[in-house]
């Protein structure tokens, strides 16, 4: 469902990048959209896909998910090994319970 960003009640939208197919005589045959992105012909605002909303948060939750997991590259004390540290707290080599370095 688009909807304009201004919301000035318009109803019709224009696919700003979509390629159009025609014939010899120049008649319409086919379309693509090949980018989501549309403009409210009633006032000329970009508009808005509702549809794509719900997708798009669940693609910002997870990538602050993914941030947020790893905390730290530290030295393992018994592999000696660079490690990121992750929500587990434990070394993927050998095992061995980790510690968040605090700072002073």
């Amino acid at each position: 469902m688009l909807v304009c960003s201004r919301k000035c009640g318009g109803t019709l939208f224009r696919a700003v990048f979509a390629e159009v197919d025609v014939d010899s005589a120049g008649e319409y045959q086919d379309h693509r959209v090949t980018q989501p992105g549309y403009i409210c012909l009633n006032c000329g605002a970009p508009a808005l896909d509702l549809a794509q909303v719900p997708g798009e948060l669940e693609a910002e939750e997870q990538a602050e998910e993914a941030a947020a997991s790893v905390t730290a590259d530290i030295l393992c004390p018994v592999c000696e090994t660079m490690v990121q540290l992750d929500a587990n707290m434990e070394c993927p080599n050998c095992g061995s319970p980790l510690e968040v370095p605090r700072l002073p």
